[in-house]
């Protein structure tokens, strides 16, 4: 076996913890909120989920890049993490379908990471100490002058992300002999989300994120959606009002994780930055309208207040999160419209809540025989 040559790198956490460990990817220095997930498999996906953008990942599985990088496995053009910190790294994969390494697509990427960390020991202390910025430099190795960048960082309380990411130009997706139009805000879209919509009769046109409400009505949809993506919703007053123009016109909408707080500012429910996000594939949420339990993909740092939204006259809670009792799914009172903060897409997951695609679907039909008796 070919001898690998292994270059140091560091970790710095904002409260002083400090690692070394050795460099993966790109060699060079990238900052960002530190945040973990607890999946075992589906890396590529959440790699390239433009929802982690501006954030440092922690694999919390030991070992990461043993099956490669496929080609089919992108949820967006490129990664979209900030950095990687991992425990035991494989630069060598034994998938036949793989194309390459994950080494060479973090380089790929420009993506700086770091491997042989102690990740159970790290993920326990930001649990306790809750989400704060980092640095991985694989560059600079004096902690001071690591300490003077990382003040740069600025917190991802306040922070906009969503124009970071979000499509410039509008574009086509789906089969435009299908039954149903869809207007996507694209706030950081996944690809299989796109696909699951596609897939059960939706054509999309999917719009950047700043797009006003008349752009996305010019499309004459049977329904809007409103997308995943990064950054504190609070932060995004755009989206905030084209969704209230969709809520006064009355048309199907369906939001998720981003989405889902969009529309709940809208709704005057507020949200807050979570001590720790969740993130991972393996989320217990009950359905309060069926009583059942679904297992669920998740990555949010951001929540609906609970304590708001249970005295709110326009929202109706229909999921909550089993672990700690967090709000999981909303519907607008008297509107056709409802969302959910995990990912039903399920991209790495669980296929328990696709169901939600179909809730769409459905109620784009039923108001478009309304329309038509009309």
């Amino acid at each position: 076996m070919k001898y690998i040559h292994k270059e140091p790198a560091y970790l710095l956490l904002e409260d002083g913890l400090f690692f070394e460990g050795y460099a993966i990817g790109k060699k060079g220095t990238t900052t960002g909120e530190l945040c973990f997930n607890t999946s075992m498999t589906g890396y590529q996906e959440v790699f390239t989920d433009p929802s982690y953008y501006g954030q440092i990942l922690i694999e919390t599985h030991t070992h990461v890049g043993n099956y490669g990088v496929h080609g089919r496995e992108y949820e967006s053009s490129s990664a979209k993490i900030s950095g990687l910190v991992v425990r035991n790294f494989s630069r060598l994969f034994s998938r036949t379908e793989a194309v390459e390494s994950l080494d060479s697509f973090l380089k790929h990427n420009n993506t700086v990471g770091i491997s042989d960390v102690d990740t159970r020991f790290l993920v326990t202390h930001i649990r306790d100490k809750g989400a704060m910025n980092a640095i991985i430099s694989s560059e600079i190795s004096d902690k001071a002058e690591l300490e003077r960048l990382l003040k740069q960082c600025p917190p991802m309380e306040g922070l906009e992300l969503s124009s970071k990411v979000s499509t410039i130009q509008p574009y086509f997706h789906g089969n435009p002999n299908s039954p149903y139009r869809v207007a996507v805000l694209d706030v950081g879209v996944k690809s299989n989300i796109l696909e699951c919509l596609a897939k059960r009769g939706c054509y999309l046109k999917v719009f950047p994120a700043d797009t006003p409400y008349e752009e996305l009505a010019s499309f004459d949809p049977h329904g809007f959606f409103i997308s995943n993506g990064p950054g504190d919703p609070a932060a995004m007053p755009y989206a905030v009002e084209t969704v209230k123009r969709i809520l006064e016109a009355d048309l199907p909408l369906f939001g998720i994780c981003l989405g889902h707080q969009v529309i709940s500012l809208a709704c005057g429910v507020k949200t807050y930055k979570m001590h720790n996000g969740h993130r991972g594939a393996n989320h217990p949420v009950k359905n309060l309208l069926t009583g059942h339990c679904e297992i669920t993909s998740q990555n949010h740092g951001f929540c609906v207040d609970r304590e708001e939204i249970e005295r709110s006259p326009n929202v109706v809670v229909t999921h909550v999160n089993l672990n700690d009792q967090t709000i999981e799914g909303i519907r607008v009172r008297n509107k056709k419209a409802f969302s959910v903060q995990f990912h039903p897409e399920a991209s790495p997951g669980p296929h328990d809540s696709h169901y939600l695609f179909d809730q769409f679907l459905e109620m784009m039909e039923a108001d478009a025989k309304e329309r038509t008796l009309v």
